[in-house]
């Protein structure tokens, strides 16, 4: 099932950043496997890890492919040349997760994080102001929806704090805030 919402809207973005020859890629927090879909028809072997029971039985159903439940934290996983989460490492402890990320991924592998902050500035919150029309206008017209039973909880670091942290576990890590409520980080690992 396609459908379209604010992390889909990130899609396109990921699937950019996946390096030449990639032959491995590790979607964290894969949901119902919309992304792992996609990355499949451009990375030969593509895994998801999710630790909801419903979201994996959904990416199951929709797709053959390897889905693992359990906690990305603890899971046993290999290494990967591409790593890519959307809006879940605000659900887990956030240096555990980037720095489990970053270990999973071959030398010279890319990474990809989107993930969502909280406004903790007068700068943020004036920055979600402005783009709250340009937000609804674009949710209203894309009919923005997702899975049923998607979990969902807010984020507690602020975009500040993601940014700070995310430079001194990844240096050279790239930092942007978007439009659409959301943040990437882009990142090389070193060969």
């Amino acid at each position: 099932m396609t459908y379209w919402n604010t992390n889909v809207a990130r899609h396109p973005g990921i699937l950019r950043a996946v390096p030449a020859g990639c032959s491995t890629a590790l979607d964290v927090g894969c949901g119902d496997g919309l992304l792992a879909r996609k990355l499949a028809a451009v990375v030969p072997s593509v895994t998801g890890v999710d630790s909801s029971p419903e979201m994996i039985a959904q990416a199951r159903s929709q797709a053959p492919g390897t889905f693992i439940e359990g906690d990305f934290l603890a899971a046993d996983l290999g290494t990967y040349d591409f790593v890519c989460s959307v809006a879940t490492i605000h659900h887990l402890d956030f240096e555990a997760a980037l720095r489990r990320m970053r270990d999973v991924l071959h030398p010279g592998g890319a990474l990809v994080v989107v993930g969502l902050a909280r406004d903790a500035s007068l700068p943020d919150r004036l920055k979600t102001i402005a783009a709250a029309p340009i937000v609804r206008i674009v949710k209203t017209l894309r009919r923005a929806h997702g899975p049923e039973g998607m979990p969902a909880m807010q984020p507690s670091m602020s975009y500040r704090e993601v940014r700070t942290t995310a430079r001194r576990l990844l240096p050279g890590v790239r930092y942007r805030r978007h439009v659409l409520r959301r943040y990437s980080l882009t990142w090389r690992k070193p060969s």
